[in-house]
């Protein structure tokens, strides 16, 4: 039995190129989409992805029929706004796109209070890295974008800021020295340079600070990587602090002694600053900003 959530999820899949993501972004668990993905597949008799290491990637049927689920959800898209059209009642559609760390801790409670202030108004969530949230924002791919450290005079809707960490193994001698560290120390260690698919990481800090990290043993996309990289004490790494783990079990966790930050917010393209949608996401933010 096909249904909308069907479509939605194969755009999903497509765009996110991984079932985890496309599931959050439709309000499925992993396995569920999963489930629903392979009963389309039996439903219509042949495979729509293959699976290829972390990849979900789309087969030549799978893309076509993806363009025609696009063209469909479009359809229903553009009636439904007739209808609300006629009946006075808001709606439209939210095109949002943010690096992986914000969306899985800051975008969540904030998304979840706009769907409930706003239910008409569908938010398509694309996951993409910082670079690429420019690039989108540039386009008027996506309607608003996370960005990160905006330049002065830029028009940003604040988010908050997350403090640089550093994370030893247990045991390092420079875990032992105190509670926080230099930057310049921590840099010329054995060194896991973890990105989480942004620009700004350890590496452009201390290009910023006139330094340049001497030994860099491991280079990993995935946060959860470096830390059991460390743990093994395959060298030092430095990390947002909404990133680190629960269980810190053989990691030792310090500040730096002259503390760096990084702040995230919400930026709207050229194209959508003022749409509907838009101003109904920032006025909202707004007002939980003067209300904290």
């Amino acid at each position: 039995m096909m249904n909308l959530m069907h479509w939605r999820l194969v755009l999903a899949v497509v765009d996110a190129g991984n079932i985890t993501h496309a599931a959050a972004q439709v309000g499925m668990t992993q396995s569920g989409a999963s489930q629903a993905i392979a009963q389309l597949e039996d439903t219509l008799g042949a495979p729509l992805f293959t699976r290829e290491r972390r990849q979900t990637v789309p087969t030549a049927l799978g893309l076509r029929v993806a363009d025609e689920a696009r063209a469909m959800l479009g359809a229903l898209h553009r009636i439904q706004a007739l209808s609300r059209e006629a009946s006075g009642a808001e709606g439209g559609t939210l095109r949002l796109a943010s690096f992986p760390m914000v969306f899985s801790t800051v975008l969540p409670p904030v998304l979840r209070r706009f769907r409930q202030l706003h239910p008409a108004i569908e938010v398509v969530s694309l996951e993409a890295t910082d670079d690429e949230v420019e690039t989108l924002l540039a386009a008027g791919t996506v309607d608003v974008g996370v960005v990160l450290n905006a330049a002065p005079g830029r028009q940003v809707c604040p988010l908050g800021q997350d403090e640089w960490m550093a994370v030893l193994p247990a045991a390092h001698r420079l875990a032992r020295a105190g509670s926080a560290t230099d930057l310049a120390a921590l840099v010329a260690q054995p060194f896991v340079l973890a990105t989480g698919g942004c620009s700004v990481h350890a590496q452009s800090l201390a290009a910023d600070a006139g330094l340049a990290i001497a030994d860099v043993r491991a280079s990993v996309r995935d946060w959860s990587s470096a830390f059991a990289l460390v743990r093994e004490g395959l060298g030092v790494t430095l990390v947002p602090a909404l990133t680190l783990p629960e269980n810190r079990r053989g990691l030792r966790v310090l500040r730096l002694a002259s503390p760096l930050y990084r702040s995230f917010g919400l930026a709207a393209s050229a194209q959508a600053v003022g749409s509907p949608s838009v101003r109904a996401l920032f006025s909202m933010l707004q007002r939980d900003d003067k209300a904290g």
